[in-house]
């Protein structure tokens, strides 16, 4: 699989934009990046959690 490149991005750009209207992009963008901010914490967790249980195993 090969990764996105320029005129790809850019596709996906202007699509964003007749969607949501330049205005909303900021908005948009935002509220992406703390959905991905709140589930790396929440898969870190699960890694602590997890990592605790194996702990109370071995003792």
């Amino acid at each position: 699989m090969r990764s996105i490149g320029i005129p790809e991005l850019l596709i996906i750009l202007a699509v964003a934009v007749l969607l949501f209207g330049g205005k909303k992009i900021p908005e948009v963008a935002k509220g992406l990046g703390e959905g991905i901010k709140n589930f790396k914490n929440a898969l870190k967790e699960e890694k602590k959690d997890k990592e605790k249980e194996e702990e109370k195993k071995d003792a």
